[in-house]
């Protein structure tokens, strides 16, 4: 497959960048005035806002199709599979964009690519972080080689999108989940530049493995799209490559890690735990512009080329996937150490060490010459924290916040007319503690060991939410909402308010009342000493010591640190029946 010559300087539909030789990307205005034109031109397209950025700027949505599929509804009862690729989650890293007005000319008024949506349906983001994109200069991504001048990598409220999937804080993002929520795409791909270690590959894509929670679309996605993909663009000239990263930037050899998003505030991750094919794509920044969007050229049209032809085998992965109910539900993943890293031949560029004057250590220096070698790979494949499958979660009303966000991200609930009392397991989360440093706006929560959990009947009033974990999005719930999980609502700091005492006791009240529980239980009296003897700072720590005896009283609070979901365990099997 060879990409077609460009169009002359004088041609009418020339893109903005090619105008410039692909040396420049165009601005925001520029960039919607063009595609308004186009479409204006072209009844396969149609152009919709999906929303709004922090500073008011359109999120413009494409959609491409030759059948005037141009709704929701139309494109989700088509029988054509249907592509979403998104550019400018980080507007730095712009080349999709520019790629892909070159895709949707010549599928339409140039005429050279019209066959491609004859068996599949299109749509295209063209600059998904808006207000990222206008913050541009020569000045965005130092290590990056064009264009002349880039937009920033986040937003105008310095949040940085593709940490935002799970969270959802941003306006940007809430947009994204609605649209995906609402056109239910076959392939969701997310165009990106990347950084780090120096190598051949000028782009590179990677998507969570088959050990995640979508195993039968990352079986399809390794057997069927990689190959045809990478066939494509090799035939045009590019070297590509599974997504790696170097772990010591002082050891460019030592290991590469392969990637995989365990958690969903990333997309990869995120589509995974939706059961949404998603590929994150990155081309290298040290690679030259146009050679960049030209490759994510030749990437977008081999992935049109290769869904339909291979549609349905995609869609059975997707159902496969949907209809899974694990159990026990895996919230993560880890590398194991333990184990011999896999082997692989790697296109690499040669590097040496050299003493630096700056920083007093050795750096490396990249000497640009290709080197072909064998280096160790590993791969987040070991299951990390994991917890027996509920058969539904219960939100209480008073965290509405977190009942709207399950409800942007799709997920069926039932939400109470009535108080309905229920028994369920719920968490004491009695080590949490807060981050010292903020992160994406918000503070985490660590967890440095398991929660406590607990059982109770707990009444729950009207407006609380029961989410069950029965239906396609269940993992992702499950993801969600358990504390446990690296990308819960929990630990992106929604349920601080359980962290904090709001009732305390004077010392003149609890001493007389510590001298009469010594004196009415032996056994109590024996865990003080026994605390005395244990722990040398309790022991000399007056508030400390009276604190112990407080939180033997009734009146310490119950509910402090009480995880407020709850966990509605499976029913129990049936005595005497065989275990299906």
């Amino acid at each position: 497959m060879k990409l077609a010559l460009p169009p002359d300087s004088d041609h009418p539909w020339i893109t903005p960048s090619e105008r410039s030789g692909l040396r420049q990307t165009p601005d925001y205005d520029a960039t919607v005035a063009w595609l308004e034109r186009l479409v204006n031109a072209a009844p396969e397209l149609s152009m919709h806002s999906v929303g709004r950025s922090s500073q008011g700027r359109d999120i413009h949505l494409v959609i491409a199709s030759t059948e005037g599929a141009h709704t929701p509804e139309a494109l989700r009862t088509s029988t054509k599979p249907l592509v979403l690729a998104q550019a400018g989650i980080h507007s730095g890293e712009i080349d999709g964009k520019d790629a892909g007005l070159m895709l949707l000319r010549d599928m339409t008024v140039r005429g050279l690519k019209k066959s491609l949506l004859s068996g599949v349906n299109f749509l295209f983001v063209p600059i998904f972080n808006p207000d990222g994109h206008e913050r541009s200069s020569a000045f965005s991504r130092i290590n990056q080689r064009g264009p002349e001048a880039m937009g920033w990598r986040t937003t105008a409220r310095n949040l940085n999108l593709n940490r935002d999937f799970a969270k959802a804080e941003s306006p940007e993002m809430q947009a994204m989940l609605r649209t995906l929520e609402a056109y239910e795409p076959d392939l969701y791909v997310d165009l990106h530049v990347t950084d780090g270690i120096d190598y051949q590959y000028d782009i590179t894509w990677g998507n969570a493995g088959p050990q995640t929670h979508s195993p039968a679309a990352a079986h399809f996605l390794a057997d069927t799209f990689d190959p045809a993909v990478t066939g494509d663009l090799e035939a045009a000239g590019h070297i590509p490559g599974y997504l790696v990263f170097g772990l010591d930037p002082q050891n460019p050899d030592l290991s590469l890690f392969k990637w995989t998003a365990s958690g969903p505030r990333y997309s990869d991750g995120y589509g995974s735990a939706r059961h949404l094919p998603t590929i994150l794509v990155e081309n290298h920044s040290l690679k030259p512009y146009p050679q960049r969007v030209l490759g994510t050229y030749v990437f977008l049209e081999s992935t049109l080329k290769t869904v339909a032809t291979h549609g349905e085998a995609l869609r059975r992965a997707i159902e496969e996937d949907r209809r899974r109910r694990p159990d026990p539900v895996i919230l993560g993943w880890t590398v194991d150490r333990s184990a011999e890293p896999e082997i692989i031949d790697f296109k690499g560029v040669a590097w040496r060490h050299e003493p630096s004057d700056i920083s007093g250590a050795e750096r490396v220096v990249w000497l640009g010459e290709p080197v072909d070698k064998k280096l160790p790979r590993i791969e987040p494949t070991q299951p990390g924290a994991s917890v027996p499958r509920a058969a539904a979660y219960w939100v209480p009303a008073p965290w509405r916040e977190v009942i709207e966000r399950l409800a942007l991200h799709g997920v069926d609930m039932e939400i109470l007319r009535e108080a309905r009392a229920v028994d369920v397991e719920v968490y004491r989360v009695a080590d949490a503690e807060l981050a010292s440093t903020p992160f994406e706006g918000r503070v985490r929560v660590e967890l440095p060991t398991a929660p406590e959990k607990i059982e109770r009947r707990v009444i729950y009033p009207p407006g609380s939410a029961r989410i069950s974990t029965d239906q396609a999005l269940g993992d992702l719930a499950a993801v969600l909402l358990e504390p446990m999980s690296d990308d819960s609502f929990f630990r992106w700091g929604f349920f601080l308010e359980i962290l904090s005492r709001t009732e305390y006791v004077e010392a003149y009240v609890m001493e007389p009342m510590a001298e009469r529980m010594l004196a009415e239980d032996p056994d109590l009296a024996a865990a003080f000493e026994a605390a005395l003897a244990e722990d040398e700072e309790f022991a000399a720590n007056p508030r400390e010591r009276l604190q112990w005896f407080y939180r033997h009283t009734p009146f310490f609070d119950p509910e402090w640190r009480i995880y407020p979901v709850g966990r509605e365990p499976m029913p129990s099997e049936t005595p005497g029946e065989p275990t299906p």
